[in-house]
């Protein structure tokens, strides 16, 4: 469902500023009537994407893992769009080219800071050195215990319930290493990766 959710969210932004691009070109190139005609012709398919785009952003908000050093990104990032929104409909309500230029530079930079504080969130976990290599209980809940819960039911962020996982130990370590889907490769080395693999498949798995 997250999948989906996330493939239909970076579908419908692309289409929102796809639509935003051609309004702000022709307001920009003068050319009003062509602007008035394109804007009535595509109004109901705008406020379709308009609300799949907040529909879809907010169910990705309530399964995004709070807590760390890149949080202020979300947050500059949800204020960029809802300033956007009142600058956009203004600017293009009164034919002003550097409203709408700014509500379109707000929006298309409200999305780069949103992959950009995905990108972190993914790789802000370093190597922990004060874990013993072989704890890994203690391994799993500095790395996994965000998205998967201490019982591995926790499902955050479209993570997989562990408990009902039918793989066997070298595939949970394989994912663990390199990532599938959603989930990016934890920062762990080798004997790390083992150790977490050991305690989800011996203590998690199947309980």
């Amino acid at each position: 469902m997250y999948k989906g959710f996330l493939h239909t969210h970076y579908l419908v932004v692309s289409l929102f500023l796809l639509l935003y691009v051609i309004k702000t070109v022709l307001l920009l190139s003068n050319k009003t009537d062509l602007l008035k005609t394109f804007s009535k012709k595509t109004r109901l398919f705008e406020i379709i994407i308009s609300f799949l785009f907040l529909l879809t952003g907010i169910y990705l908000m309530t399964q995004i893992p709070y807590g760390g050093k890149y949080d202020y990104m979300l947050w500059i990032k949800l204020v960029m769009i809802f300033a956007s929104i009142p600058i956009a409909v203004i600017g293009f309500r009164k034919n002003n080219k550097t409203l709408a230029a700014l509500s379109l530079l707000m929006i298309t930079g409200s999305f780069g800071l949103g992959e950009v504080y995905h990108k972190k969130k993914g790789i802000a976990k370093e190597v922990d050195t004060t874990i013993a290599a072989n704890d890994g209980k203690a391994l799993y809940e500095a790395n996994c215990n965000l998205c998967h819960g201490a019982d591995g039911k926790l499902g955050m962020s479209g993570a997989k319930d562990l408990t009902a996982s039918v793989m066997d130990l070298a595939a949970i370590k394989e994912i663990i290493i390199h990532g599938k889907g959603a989930m990016p490769a934890a920062q762990v080395n080798e004997e790390q990766a083992t150790a977490i693999a050991a305690y989800v498949n011996d203590q998690i798995k199947g309980h």
